[in-house]
Formats: C-alpha cells, sequence, structure tokens
C-alpha cells in the first residue's frame, strides 16, 4: 500500500479515536453525580408569629398642654412626685389677659350706672322704653364678656387633670408655651402596657389574650413577656395600621417611653414536622432517592423565619437536600457530599 494512503487512513482512525473521547468526556461531565447536603426533618414545636414594634406607656396618664400662647412665669419642681388633682403645676403671664378683665368690668359697671339712669327717666316718662332696654342689652353683653374672659384666665393656669405622678415636666419660666405643647405627663408609674402598630394584612390573626414576646435595646439578650389586651376597631386607612395595646407584669423591667420590639404568638401547632427554610421553595423540595433527586411538592403550614412546617407530602424519614437547588432537575444523579 502507497504511504500517502496509509498515512490518510491513520488520520481517519485518529480522528475517530479524538471524537470517541471528547463524546465520553462530555458524556461523564454531563452525567457527573452532583454533590448535595441531606438533613432529616424533625419533629417540634411551630409557632406562627405576627411582628410589631410598639412603645412602653402608663394605662392611666394623661397630658397637659397650654392653651395660649405665652411666657411660662412659674413652674412647680414637682418632676417624679406625687400630686393631687387641680394641684398647680405652672402659670402663664396672664398680665395683658387681667387687664382686659378690667376693662371688661369698668365698661359694665358705666353700663350699670347708664341703666339705673334710663330706668328712673322711663318711670319719670323723660325717655323711652326702648333706651332703656338697649342699655339692658348693653349691660348684659358685658356681663357675658367678663364671663368669658374670666374663663379664658384659667387657661393661664395648668393644673393637674388627675392624681398621680408628675412622670416628665419640660419648659422652663421664661420659655414660651405653643398652643398643644405637652408641658407635663400625670399618670400612674404602674401598670403599664405596650401601644404597638401591626400591620393590616396581619390583624387578623391578632387575638386578646394571646402572648408576646418583646425585645428592647435597653435590655439586649433578655426576652420580655407581654399579653394582648385589646385591638382598636378602627385602623389607619394611610399608615395602614390598627393600634393593638399589650398588658406588662406588674414587675417588668421595661420604663415609661422605651421602645420594643414583640412578636405576638398568633398559633402554635405542638409536634409539627419542621424543615429548615433554606430547604424550601414554595412549597417544593428535592428528597434523595437512591442517587437521584426527586422533587416533592409539599403542603406547607406555618412558615416561620427558620423553619417551616410540613402537613403532607414527606414522610419523617426522607433525607432533604438543603439548600434547595434551584439548577437541579428532578431525577438528576446526585452524591452525598464527602460521599
Amino acid at each position: 500500500m502507497p504511504p500517502a494512503r496509509d498515512a490518510v487512513k491513520f488520520s481517519r482512525l485518529l480522528l475517530a479515536a479524538t471524537a470517541i473521547i471528547v463524546a465520553g468526556g462530555a458524556y461523564w461531565l454531563l452525567t457527573k453525580p452532583v454533590a448535595v447536603a441531606t438533613i432529616a426533618p424533625k419533629r417540634g414545636d411551630a409557632a406562627e408569629i405576627v411582628y410589631a414594634t410598639g412603645t412602653v406607656e402608663p394605662r392611666n396618664w394623661a397630658k397637659v398642654t397650654a392653651l395660649v400662647r405665652e411666657r411660662i412665669v412659674e413652674r412647680c419642681d414637682c418632676e417624679g412626685q406625687r400630686v393631687e388633682q387641680g394641684h398647680v403645676l405652672a402659670r402663664l403671664d396672664s398680665v395683658q389677659a387681667e387687664a382686659t378683665l378690667a376693662e371688661l368690668k369698668a365698661r359694665q359697671k358705666l353700663a350699670t350706672a347708664e341703666l339705673d339712669r334710663l330706668a328712673v327717666l322711663v318711670e319719670r316718662n323723660v325717655t323711652s322704653q326702648q333706651a332703656l332696654d338697649r342699655a339692658r342689652s348693653e349691660m348684659g353683653q358685658a356681663s357675658a364678656l367678663i364671663a368669658g374672659q374670666t374663663a379664658r384666665l384659667e387657661s393661664y393656669v395648668l393644673r393637674a387633670p388627675m392624681r398621680g405622678t408628675v412622670l416628665r415636666r419640660d419648659g422652663e419660666v421664661g420659655e414660651i408655651a405653643e398652643p398643644g405643647s405637652v408641658l407635663f405627663w400625670i399618670g400612674e408609674a404602674r401598670p403599664l402596657r405596650v401601644v404597638a402598630e401591626v400591620n393590616e394584612e396581619d390583624i387578623p390573626q391578632v387575638k386578646p389574650g394571646q402572648r408576646a414576646l418583646l425585645r428592647a435595646d435597653a435590655f439586649p439578650g433578655k426576652m420580655l413577656e407581654a399579653t394582648v389586651d385589646s385591638i382598636t376597631p378602627k385602623g389607619d386607612p394611610v399608615a395602614k395600621t390598627y393600634r393593638v395595646y399589650l398588658a406588662l407584669p406588674d414587675d417588668t423591667s421595661l420604663l415609661i417611653g422605651m421602645t420594643v420590639e414583640l412578636n405576638i404568638i398568633a398559633r402554635v401547632a405542638k409536634q409539627a414536622l419542621l424543615l429548615p427554610v433554606a430547604a424550601v421553595q414554595g412549597n417544593a423540595v428535592f428528597v434523595l432517592d437512591g442517587d437521584r433527586a426527586r422533587r416533592r411538592e409539599l403542603a406547607i403550614g406555618i412558615r416561620g423565619t427558620g423553619d417551616v412546617e410540613v402537613l403532607s407530602g414527606l414522610p419523617d424519614q426522607a433525607r432533604v437536600i438543603t439548600p434547595f437547588p434551584d439548577k437541579l432537575g428532578d431525577g438528576a444523579r446526585v452524591r452525598l457530599q464527602g460521599g
């Protein structure tokens, strides 16, 4: 056989062998088992949690605000002390208001004298009854203005609206008190409660009597407790929240004004079949079946932050691949990591 023909035949054989090797390598790469880790489901309690934030406040308290814009001329040194209802907490500058009252009283005195004079003249038929009626009307107007100004003067004195402790005091002598600004907080230091705002999509799960776990920055690592007391009937349509009141125990470590994060325990499933959240995507998991990964659709109950409750579709002895293998197909070959 000529050398040239032998060379061509050898090249064809070499190309065929190379193609076989490449195809075999590709097939090996495509069918190579994927290393996975598995976990067995466990039994435990699953809790359905409603998260919210809130503020600690007394159950019984009141705010004392200024009704007029005036300078503070007197203020009690009573923060943290007990006061009775009606106790004077502060006084505002009422010099101008008292001057107005004095002017009104002078006008009333003049109107009274004019009324008396006209009454005598009417008896003598010197003046008309109409003039006497007009004077009587002016007298009544002056009396009404005096009564209104006298009541307004009470606004210059801030009094305790209830018996209790002065929880906080703001404003200094010489400062201008703005209408509506809170200068005193009066209330009872115990019992306390938490006022929380719960999203409207979660509020159907919240019921009075439910237990709540609290966490406060002031007490790191310490878990505190409260109980749902009541829920406001009307929500806030703008913030889309409902106000929830939670009762605190008398021995709570929380103080008035602290902010807390709370988890309201809406429901607890005892001895539920649990899987870690990382192993579940939607309602699906992958379980190990020999050297194959099989996709399974489950009935899921409570979804917690760490575990999910499996209602059905998974035996207790199953080995579930974790974390959920997004790129793995149903029936793909797998092997255990380290195996």
